[in-house]
């Protein structure tokens, strides 16, 4: 059985998910036989999900590439500042369209995510293989704080939610995934996650609090849950958390 060495090199929020003890980013792993280099990512700690560009010996590989002794492994997360299309040999093929599958953990967020008008479902009954079945099935970037989930072979569009604060968390993922210009506040039941519409104050007075009767005159539903919407103090609020989130 023939033995390595391989230092891997990793950058940026990569060494989040790094001992604080590992110095500058920088591992040594020693290996038998020749694993892939996503095995050995991945047992340093980082999710594959995070990782958009792999450079050994400076030249870019996929996740398939068997180390040799003496590798140096560079490791990059996802990069937002410039396209590096004609790189990256990692990075799966880009989302059409932003969706999203949310670990019923971060409840909150993907309330938070709905409000901003993305489409957003979650499922408290689920466990770890449906989540994956449905991110990938569905086309949806899967959000969990669970580590070990992303780590999944079968997950191709994931992400490691960092922080513990749910109005951080938003954002954190809007930043992410420079949500920004797609943001389409109140487009979504934050409930259910259907797409909410106007309705005639006659077809839904019959379910009207008296003083939402007497002060409000526009209403919205949502069609899937049946819940009603208007413009109260609750709106305000959500309103100036939308501005937070922005800007």
């Amino acid at each position: 059985m023939s033995a390595g060495q391989a230092t891997f090199r990793f950058y940026a929020e990569l060494n989040d998910f790094l001992g604080s003890d590992t110095e500058a980013g920088t591992l040594i792993r020693g290996f038998n036989e020749s694993p892939s280099v996503k095995d050995q990512i991945e047992a340093c700690g980082v999710p594959h999900t995070e990782v958009d560009l792999i450079l050994v010996n400076g030249a870019s590989v996929d996740f398939a590439y068997r180390l040799q002794d003496g590798d140096r492994i560079s490791v990059y997360p996802v990069f937002e500042s410039f396209d590096i299309a004609g790189i990256t040999r990692v990075r799966p093929e880009p989302l059409r369209e932003m969706r999203f599958v949310v670990d019923i953990n971060l409840g909150k967020l993907a309330r938070y995510l709905r409000l901003l008008g993305l489409d957003t479902i979650t499922d408290s009954t689920a466990d770890d293989a449906e989540l994956v079945e449905l991110s990938v099935a569905q086309r949806r970037v899967l959000l969990t704080k669970d580590r070990p989930l992303l780590k999944r072979a079968a997950v191709t569009h994931g992400y490691l939610v960092r922080s513990i604060d749910p109005e951080e968390q938003i954002i954190e993922v809007v930043q992410r995934f420079d949500l920004v210009a797609g943001i389409d506040p109140f487009a979504r039941c934050m409930e259910c996650n259907g797409v909410i519409e106007s309705v005639a104050k006659a077809d839904v007075e019959h379910s009207l609090e008296p003083l939402t009767k007497r002060y409000f005159n526009e209403f919205r539903r949502c069609p899937d849950c049946g819940r009603v919407f208007w413009r109260g103090s609750h709106y305000e609020r959500l309103e100036a958390l939308v501005d937070r989130i922005r800007y």
